[in-house]
């Protein structure tokens, strides 16, 4: 067999029906057509969950899938890719996470883990150096993620172990939890996490001291001191920032999402008061003796732009705890702007109870702004919402409500299906609702961002906001002085206005589509590779990495090409389950409710824009306009005839 480099060759296949566990060998030809991450996780979904399986039944698929880069020396390959089939749209599950445990399970000797069945009674399952063993955790069920992170590596004896694993919101099979790593890194979206407490399985605790070699280490490391030099001019600000850097810079731009979406500007002051500059200069760890960049920011495995926050103060009372993290810019808006709340600590302590329960953020503060606004247009009384005052603004009502979603006890019983689900089962709602495919929105707004939200409207697991690049990368002033050399590389000349979608915008949409898409099944960081503004913000040098740890000759078109599967993979998948072009769209509000206030003032989104925008979309993917699926001509170009086969096309 051909030696193999990057991967470990190795994937680890667990039936937790009937507790029995096996070790897969590809080969070669296999890791080159799915390299890793979303990609290999959507074969093993293909060839394992049959059609019209139940997410939350024995037979759904859960992949947690790294890629060849996975825990070499360099900034931004952490990451690995959870796949299943998603309990709020019955299509792809996807959701990438960082940190620590990605690299610690390459060295743990795997690159992915296939999760099938389901068990009977609470399981955590443990890998050691190439072993694996199922373990009893009903002593872990019930606890919050801290809790166990401590109880696991005391048990197992070693402060080095990192855990995988849901909290009590995942258990309780909230629509929206999320797989917890660090108790602060986030597999959030698309209901990874409440196919995991499906399934019974606690928590995934991984060790290894085997290293990860590469086909040129010399190449890894020539690549390594390039971005080391690239930093102080590309991402020195967002590693002090993170994230929550954006916040007054969308609400300049009349683009952050204000109560529910009925506008897109908060009131200079208020933003202010929830922005990135005063979260680090008020509450991350060190705040206080200006020892902000040593203490207050924390990064993942043998990455220097050290981009996450950790906070330490108190939120009437409730301690705020370094270990649970501080929030990035989507967290500080939904539980923010998003309701009408400029209390920072409090968002920030929302934060720390998701992280706590395991629950994402974005789709837990935008379920409560939508109840909130249903609150405030008489929709629920104080008598449907447990006695709890939730209109916009209210601080201390949007954590109460916060606690009883992440406990589902009363009202947050039903918000804690998700705001579509609770909306149908309350049988009220709906107009205020902002969701794609059973997904709440992320907090970039289409109204100013045009090819975004047509993103939002075909990406395969619903609304996403990392999943292209943002319009005003392609505006020429910005494109001409930074974004252009790496755009270009991916066939992306010809930049365009913000605010238009036409042919080329439409391009800029699925190239760039691609891109991204390619590193999610390579395990790289979108804040740190890329083809506009990162650390690696050409995407010659993913080719570069992805030839320095495999010895395989790529190019940017086949890293391109990798992408275009990937996506290509996920929507035959929804088509097979039932997803059409129908699925292809925007909440109503956004085409009935113009935003009020800011520069985006008056703006309302045209629904004969985004169709004609569906047309170019699915004529330059290749795929039937009418319907919204892959051909089997671009199946068969890209190595998935068998899967024109299966959708008998």
């Amino acid at each position: 067999m051909t030696k193999l480099y990057g991967f470990t060759g190795k994937i680890l296949h667990v039936d937790l029906t009937h507790h029995a566990i096996n070790i897969e060998e590809p080969d070669e030809t296999f890791y080159r057509q799915y390299p890793g991450g979303s990609l290999l996780g959507l074969y093993y979904l293909w060839q394992f969950t049959p059609k019209g399986a139940n997410p939350l039944g024995p037979d759904n698929t859960l992949t947690l899938a790294c890629s060849a880069p996975t825990g070499l020396p360099i900034s931004g390959q952490s990451r690995a890719t959870a796949t299943c089939k998603s309990p709020s749209s019955g299509g792809i599950a996807d959701s990438q996470a960082g940190g620590f445990w990605p690299a610690e399970l390459k060295f743990a000797g795997f690159d992915a883990i296939v999760i099938r069945g389901a068990s009977d009674t609470p399981v955590y399952l443990w890998i050691h150096n190439g072993k694996a063993e199922l373990r009893d955790a009903s002593h872990l069920w019930g606890k919050t993620t801290l809790d166990v992170d401590n109880l696991l590596k005391e048990e197992l004896g070693d402060k080095q172990v990192e855990i995988a694993q849901i909290g009590p919101a995942g258990e309780k099979l909230s629509n929206f939890a999320a797989i917890m790593n660090m108790s602060n890194r986030a597999w959030g979206r698309t209901g990874v996490g409440t196919v995991m407490g499906s399934k019974k399985l606690k928590a995934i605790a991984v060790r290894g001291t085997n290293k990860v070699i590469p086909a040129d280490k010399t190449a890894v490391a020539t690549l390594a001191k390039k971005g080391a030099q690239a930093y102080p001019t590309t991402s020195a600000s967002f590693g002090r920032y993170g994230t929550a850097n954006t916040v007054m810079a969308n609400n300049n731009g009349g683009g952050l999402p204000t109560n529910n979406w009925s506008s897109g500007y908060m009131e200079m002051e208020q933003a202010e008061k929830i922005s990135g500059e005063r979260l680090y200069d008020e509450l991350l760890r060190g705040a206080a003796d200006g020892q902000q960049d040593k203490q207050g920011r924390d990064t993942c495995y043998a990455c220097i732009v050290r981009c996450k926050r950790v906070v330490e103060s108190e939120w009437l009372n409730n301690p705020l705890i370094p270990e649970y993290g501080g929030p990035e810019y989507e967290t500080l808006a939904t539980f923010g702007s998003y309701c009408g709340v400029d209390d920072l600590h409090a968002v920030t302590y929302a934060n720390q109870l998701c992280n706590e329960y395991g629950a994402d953020t974005i789709s837990c503060g935008a379920t409560i702004s939508w109840a909130m606004e249903c609150f405030e247009n008489g929709i629920f009384t104080l008598e449907d919402t447990d006695g709890i005052d939730l209109r916009f603004g209210n601080a201390e009502a949007m954590i109460a409500m916060l606690q009883k979603t992440l406990k589902r006890e009363g009202f947050g019983h039903y918000l804690a299906e998700g705001s579509a689900k609770a909306a149908d089962l309350l049988e009220k709602g709906h107009d205020y609702l902002l969701t794609v495919k059973g997904q709440e929105l992320p907090a970039h707004m289409p109204h100013v961002k045009r090819s975004l939200g047509l993103i939002y409207a075909v990406n395969p697991f619903g609304a996403d906001h990392e999943s292209s690049e943002h319009d005003p990368m392609y505006h020429p002033k910005p494109y001409e002085k930074r974004y252009g050399k790496g755009l270009a590389q991916i066939g992306l000349t010809r930049p365009q206005p913000t605010n238009v979608l036409n042919e080329e915008k439409v391009e800029f949409a699925l190239q760039t589509q691609y891109n991204i898409s390619a590193k999610d099944t390579l395990g790289l960081c979108n804040f740190v590779y890329g083809a506009s503004w990162q650390l690696y913000g050409e995407p010659q040098d993913m080719a570069d990495l992805l030839t320095a740890a495999t010895g395989w000759d790529v190019d940017v078109a086949e890293i391109q090409r990798i992408g275009q599967r990937r996506v290509n993979l996920m929507r035959a998948f929804n088509a097979r389950e039932g997803l059409t072009r129908a699925d292809d769209t925007l909440p109503q509000k956004l085409f009935k409710q113009a935003l009020t206030g800011g520069r985006s003032d008056g703006i309302v989104l045209s629904e004969a824009e985004l169709s004609a925008g569906l047309d170019m979309y699915f004529g330059q993917a290749g795929w039937d306009v009418s319907k919204g699926t892959p051909t089997r001509d671009t199946l068969t170009a890209l190595g998935l005839a068998w899967v024109a086969d299966e959708l008998n096309l």
